[in-house]
This record gives structure tokens, sequence and C-alpha cells, in this order.
């Protein structure tokens, strides 16, 4: 099992650490709730370091990214980023990615941590076609790159303080080159996976002891706190972002899983699964993931069914939780799409019990 620059500290800190995705990682510290929580009313810091980082560059990176990806990578500037997916030709999805534009020929994918032998294969087998090289044009940074993410309303007064150029007016969904806690060319991200405000910060392993001690430093006034995975999939889930695996994988749509506004078809994208993708949105699908709350107590998980009144199965669950927010079951949940109107209600079958629920708007908690 692999661990991350960052594990002695997790172990000494009395983590709960468990095996995802190869490695072993801290699940969590003084509890879910707890740790939700302070990432929603003041800060924690997550280690995200098992996640992959994969370069493309040369002269048609941009051409490449345009034929892998469902986003209009060409919307791009230097210093921005992009959500968006792998359609894997079949229909499917073979990850969802962030996409940062170094500059014209150099981008960096930052891909799920179970994904990165898979992505990297797709990737790879795909640049053939465009003469790509891997080792030279494409290059899999995975192994050698630590990564933070420093998540809440005060994150970035926090990171700011270990930074020596000003950073808590950059954008979201943008980030810059900066030095950060004495690192030069460190990358700092105005992204995250919690809805709360925050970044993400990318070094050099060498580098992380450095980085983690600054940060400590500079959080300490501010209640920064540990936060395991555990905390990380609640906090997603209130703001309704897709987990793979459990939300989207290779079987289901970007169409299906709500995810249109990543797949752009504009001219001169001539992307993998383009004339499928473009005939379902035309079209309509015949099930579609929703956002729903209990409306009865009850906790929805991942792989119960889902429902019609009249007793009917019309979908299951993929992800659910109880909100520490809401202090209500919430779950995301693939329907028949007759079901995926705001409002409508189904039941949730736990443990033998039809329990009530209704679609709902996403995010589940609203700023």
């Amino acid at each position: 099992m692999k661990t991350t620059p960052f594990t002695r500290y997790h172990i000494a800190a009395g983590a709960k650490m468990a095996e995802f995705a190869g490695y072993e990682m801290p699940i969590e510290f003084t509890g879910i709730n707890d740790e939700h929580m302070a990432v929603r009313e003041r800060a924690g810091v997550f280690d995200v370091s098992h996640m992959g980082e994969i370069w493309i560059k040369g002269p048609r990176a941009l051409e490449f990214l345009q034929h892998i990806t469902s986003n209009n990578v060409a919307a791009l500037y230097d210093g921005k980023v992009q959500y968006s997916v792998l359609p894997n030709g079949r229909g499917g999805i073979v990850d969802d990615i962030l996409v940062y534009r170094i500059n014209g020929e150099t981008y960096l994918l930052v891909v799920n941590a179970a994904n990165i032998e898979k992505d990297w294969k797709h990737i790879c087998r795909e640049g053939e076609k465009f003469g790509l090289t891997p080792g030279m044009e494409l290059y899999n940074a995975s192994d050698e790159i630590a990564q933070l993410a420093v998540q809440g309303p005060l994150a970035i007064k926090i990171v700011q303080e270990m930074c020596t150029e000003p950073v808590e007016d950059l954008q979201y969904y943008t980030f810059v080159k900066t030095e950060v806690a004495g690192i030069k060319d460190a990358i700092l991200s105005i992204t995250g996976y919690t809805g709360s405000g925050g970044c993400e910060i990318y070094v050099a392993n060498e580098d992380a002891p450095q980085l983690w001690d600054a940060l400590w430093q500079a959080g300490r006034e501010y209640g920064l706190q540990n936060i395991g995975l555990g905390a990380r999939d609640t906090l997603r889930l209130e703001m309704g972002f897709c987990l793979y695996g459990n939300d989207i994988d290779d079987t289901t749509s970007p169409i299906e899983a709500g995810l249109g506004w990543v797949t752009k078809f504009v001219d001169g994208k001539d992307f993998i699964d383009r004339p499928l993708l473009e005939k379902q949105k035309a079209e309509g699908v015949t099930r579609k993931l929703v956002g729903f709350v209990m409306e009865e107590r009850g906790i929805p998980r991942h792989g119960y069914e889902l429902a019609s009144p009249d007793g009917e199965i019309i979908g299951h669950v993929t992800s659910g939780t109880m909100s520490p927010v809401l202090k209500n079951g919430v779950g995301l949940g693939y329907v028949s799409t007759a079901y995926a109107v705001p409002d409508t209600e189904f039941a949730v079958l736990i443990r033998g019990r039809k329990l009530r629920a209704r679609v709902t708007k996403l995010p589940f908690i609203k700023k």
C-alpha cells in the first residue's frame, strides 16, 4: 500500500487510517460531523496527494485535449482551470478531471486516484493518433507531486500568510504558479470539492514537510483542522458534486449525469463520443441523475432501490448521507426521466420499508 508525504503526520495526529485507491489515507480524525462543520464554518486541510497529475505538452496539446475531453479546452487561457470528463468511446466516462492551462503548449490534468492507471493508458493510447509519446509530450507525474486542499471560509486567509504575492482576490477556477511557504513555483489553485471556498496547493514531494509545517503555523489562530476522506465525501455530497465510481462511471453518460454543461458541441471539436452524446442531448435520455431529500427519517445508501409511489422500481441511489448541515437524509440517484422533475416524490427502499423522498434542485445547501 502506498503512502503520501503527509502520512506520518496523520498517524501522529491519531487519524483513523484505511486503504483508499491503493493508498493508506486518513478517513477521520475527530469525527466526520465535527470535521464537516469545521470546513463549513472555519477551515480544514485535506491530504489529496493520492490524486493523479498528468502533463500534456507540445504543439498538438490543445488539438489532442479537444479530442479526449468533453469540455471546450480552447476556451481556456493561461492560469485558467476547467472541469471536464474523458468520454470512453462507448457513451460512458473514463474519469472526471480538471484541466489546467499553463500555456498554449502545456496543460496539467488532475485525475482521480483510483483511475490513474486507467486514465494514463487511455491517454497514451489516444495520444498515439496524434504522435504524442509517453515520457515526452505525455508525462505521468502522479508519484512526484504532493497536494493539499485547504477548504473553508477562512482557508484563503490562512494561505495568504504563506504567500509573498496577493492571492485572496483570485477568481474561482483560476490558478497561479507562485511562492508558497518559501517553496518557489508551487501551483495554487482556487478550486476544491467542498463548496465552502478555499484552494488546492501542489508542490514536489520533497517540499511537502515545509508546506505542512508552514500551513499549521499560519492556521493555528484560525482554528485549522485536519479533515479526512469521510468528511470530504459528506461535504461534496451536500453540494451535489459527483463522485467517480458512485455517481458516474464507464456506464453513465455525461448527459444522463447532468454534466451537459461540460459537454460542448462547438465547431471544430471532434471529441470522442460526440455523435452519440449530441444525439442524447437532442433526443433525451431514459434516466437522469437527480438529487433528493428524505421526507421521512432515514439515510439513503449507495445501491438502495428507488420506487414510484405505486411500487415500480424506477432507479437506484448512487450516493447518500445524513447531511450535517440540514440534519436530514440527502442523496443522489438515477431515476427514470419521468421522475426527474423537481418536487417529484418517490420512495427509497430501506431495509424493507418504503420511505418517502422528494427530488430537489442541487446543491442541497444554498449559500
